[in-house]
C-alpha cells in the first residue's frame, strides 16, 4: 500500500491531546447558544476567523473564550464525544486525554461536573466505537503551587478515573521545579506523571521533569536535541516524547515542516510519538499530523509504522494490549 493508505490503516494511540483543544467552532457556538452564554462572536464564521490566531496569546484568548461556554456535564460529554468521532475516522484506537480542571473550577464549575461528563463519553466510546481511553489531569503551570495542591486534593476522590497527572500551559518562566512537591505527592497517591517540557522552554526543563518530577514520559521535548547529554539519556532510558508537529508549526517552534526534527529524533533512537495537541486550533487531528510529516520529511512506510508502534509502547495500557496492537501494525504490508 502507498504511504497515505498506510497512514489511514495504521492503528494508533494518541498520548498528547488537550480535550479543551478539540473544541470545533460549530460545537462551541452551539453550546454557547444552548447555555445562553455571550461570546464575542456573532456566528460560527466569526468563531472560525478567531481560530486564525497568529501567536500564543491570541490562541489563549480564543481557547479560554471557548472553555467559558462549558458549564454542564452534557457540555463536557459532547466535547469529548466529538473528539472520539475524530479518533474513529483516523483509526486512533486508544487515547490518553489531558483535561484542565482549573480552567473550569476557577469559573465555579464543579470538578465532578467536568470529570463525570468526560468519563461518560469515555465509557460510550469504548462501548460504541471500540476506542479505549485514559484521562490525565493537568496542572496549569502559570498558576501557583498552592492552586495545584488544591486541585490534587479535589482529584483524589476520582483517582480510579484518572491515570496520571500532567503539567501544561505557558512553559517559559514556569519550570517543572515549581511543582516538584506537588508531583511528589501525586506519585505517593499512586498517579503516573507526565509533563510538558522542551517546547517553548529550554532543554533544561526536560532535565527538571526527569530528575525532579520523575516523569513517565515527556510531552513535546523537541528542544532536547540542543543537549547531547540529554539526548543520550532519553535514548538510553527509552523515555517517550509526545511530539505534536502541526502544533509546533502553528506556534512557530519550527518555521517550516521540512525543518521539523521528528525524523532525526526517530533515526537517532529517541522514542518519539505523533500527536495532535490542540487539533481544532492547530490545523488537524492525528492523521493530518502523520500526513504532514510524511510528506515534508519523506518518511518511509517503516518509519511510519515505527511511530505508530512507539505510540502504543509509550502508552499506559497493559503489556498484553500493547502486544496485540503492535502485532497488527507489523502485519500491515
Amino acid at each position: 500500500m502507498n504511504r497515505l493508505e498506510l497512514i489511514r490503516a495504521l492503528p494508533k494511540a494518541e498520548l498528547h491531546v488537550h480535550i479543551e483543544g478539540t473544541f470545533e467552532p460549530e460545537l462551541m457556538f452551539a453550546i454557547a447558544q444552548r447555555n445562553k452564554i455571550a461570546i464575542p462572536y456573532k456566528s460560527v464564521e466569526e468563531v472560525k476567523q478567531a481560530y486564525n490566531f497568529h501567536n500564543l496569546q491570541s490562541f489563549l484568548d480564543i481557547y479560554y473564550a471557548g472553555a467559558a461556554v462549558l458549564i454542564h456535564e452534557q457540555d463536557f460529554y459532547d466535547l469529548a464525544w466529538a473528539y472520539f468521532e475524530k479518533c474513529a475516522e483516523d483509526r486512533v484506537v486508544h487515547t490518553e486525554m489531558f483535561f484542565d480542571p482549573q480552567t473550569h473550577t476557577d469559573r465555579g464549575v464543579a470538578f465532578s461536573t467536568v470529570i463525570n461528563g468526560l468519563q461518560k463519553a469515555c465509557d460510550d466510546a469504548k462501548a460504541k466505537l471500540g476506542i479505549s481511553s485514559h484521562l490525565i489531569m493537568c496542572f496549569l503551570r502559570h498558576l501557583s503551587e498552592e492552586a495545584a495542591f488544591a486541585t490534587l486534593e479535589q482529584a483524589l476522590p476520582y483517582k480510579d478515573q484518572i491515570i496520571a497527572v500532567g503539567l501544561d500551559s505557558s512553559e517559559v518562566g514556569h519550570p517543572p521545579s515549581k511543582f516538584e512537591r506537588v508531583f511528589a505527592k501525586a506519585r505517593e497517591a499512586g498517579f503516573l506523571v507526565v509533563a510538558h517540557a522542551g517546547e517553548e522552554g529550554p532543554a533544561a526543563y526536560v532535565w527538571e521533569a526527569l530528575d525532579l518530577l520523575k516523569v513517565n514520559r515527556i510531552d513535546h521535548g523537541v528542544r532536547s536535541e540542543e543537549d547531547l547529554a540529554l539526548m543520550q539519556r532519553l535514548i538510553a532510558e527509552k523515555m517517550p516524547l509526545t511530539v505534536c508537529p502541526l502544533s509546533n508549526l502553528k506556534l512557530c517552534v519550527v518555521d517550516d515542516m521540512q525543518q521539523h526534527n521528528i525524523r532525526r529524533l526517530l533515526q537517532q533512537g529517541v522514542h518519539v510519538t505523533v500527536n495532535s495537541d490542540d487539533p481544532s486550533y492547530f490545523g488537524g487531528y492525528m492523521n493530518d499530523n502523520f500526513i504532514a510529516i510524511a510528506e515534508a520529511l519523506d518518511l518511509s512506510n517503516e518509519e511510519l509504522k515505527q511511530l505508530a508502534i512507539n505510540s502504543f509502547e509509550a502508552s499506559f495500557i497493559t503489556d498484553t494490549e500493547k502486544e496485540q496492537w503492535i502485532n497488527q501494525i507489523r502485519a500491515l504490508v
